[in-house]
């Protein structure tokens, strides 16, 4: 397949406009809906669905795009390799997957202090679920993967080193004006009567776990895209979620944490390859692992 294509849907998908698509990549508008409906042709599915004010992806376009956005990153991290090759550069990039709640803190951090120590060093950052993280390491393509064995949970595999971090306690992200805001732990059956939003199916397993426990069933009546509408919803009263506890820090203003009595519990884990392991990916293990560890 022609990648520059996929860059061309991705571009429509992000504008919303097949017009304004065309204006950013200077093409003319029928030149763009000439490469969506080739593309479409090559898959067999339409990709996009026109709406009053523009085009959206369909369900199997929105899952496209996802795979074409990431695709079409690391083709872009190829070129610039070779291009680092060709004027000098040394050392191979550190390539550092993390799961959405670990990118979103501790795993930035962690890199900021290895960055301290070694100096300059060429690195990147893909968020993922676990499993396809896990997959990534195999596959060569992540040197370090920061994941979690929530729910399904962590395979056993002799290609990857497994190390383990800490454990992680899930806590409940509510709203300012919750209530329960501002309280201390509270138990589950507290909660019963909520309404709980979920954007995971892991999250959501470890919420059924912790509530089945304690005898009651939540009611997770909606479900959001990512973290970003799980806290958004959150934030405007219609819900409240369980989320890591790695999180509470890099919260937005206006949702605040309860803890759980006997909260449920994540592991973290790094994963690396055992062959040709990457130098640097054992110093940001250790730089991860201070996270966990309790200050004296």
């Amino acid at each position: 397949m022609d990648l520059a294509v996929w860059r061309t849907f991705v571009t429509v998908c992000r504008l919303g406009s097949l017009a304004a698509a065309a204006d950013e990549l200077h093409h003319t508008q029928s030149a763009v809906s000439r490469q969506i409906a080739g593309l479409e042709r090559q898959i067999g599915v339409p990709l996009l669905e026109r709406h009053p004010r523009g085009v959206r992806p369909t369900p199997a376009g929105e899952v496209f795009r996802r795979h074409a956005l990431t695709t079409l990153n690391e083709a872009d991290r190829a070129v610039r390799a070779a291009r680092d090759v060709r004027d000098g550069a040394s050392g191979r990039p550190l390539a550092v997957g993390a799961a959405p709640s670990l990118a979103s803190g501790i795993v930035p951090e962690a890199v900021r202090d290895l960055l301290r120590q070694a100096g300059s060093i060429r690195w990147s950052l893909s968020p993922g679920l676990s499993a396809g993280l896990h997959q990534r390491v195999i596959d060569g393509d992540l040197d370090i993967a920061v994941v979690t064995d929530a729910p399904p949970g962590l395979p056993q595999d002799p290609r990857v080193e497994r190390r383990f971090l800490g454990l992680d306690d899930m806590v409940v992200v509510l709203p300012v004006d919750h209530p329960r805001a501002g309280g201390g732990p509270v138990h589950m059956r507290t909660l019963a009567d909520e309404t709980w939003v979920e954007d995971n199916d892991g999250s959501a397993a470890l919420l059924r776990q912790h509530a089945a426990r304690a005898g009651v069933s939540p009611r997770i009546d909606l479900a959001a895209a990512d973290l970003h509408g799980k806290l958004a919803l959150v934030a405007t009263g219609h819900a409240i979620a369980l989320i890591p506890g790695v999180l509470t820090s890099a919260l937005r203003a206006d949702v605040t944490t309860v803890s759980l009595v006997d909260p449920p519990t994540r592991g973290i884990y790094t994963l690396t390859p055992h062959q040709d392991p990457h130098p640097w990916a054992a110093p940001l293990h250790d730089h991860l692992a201070t996270a966990f560890t309790p200050a004296d």
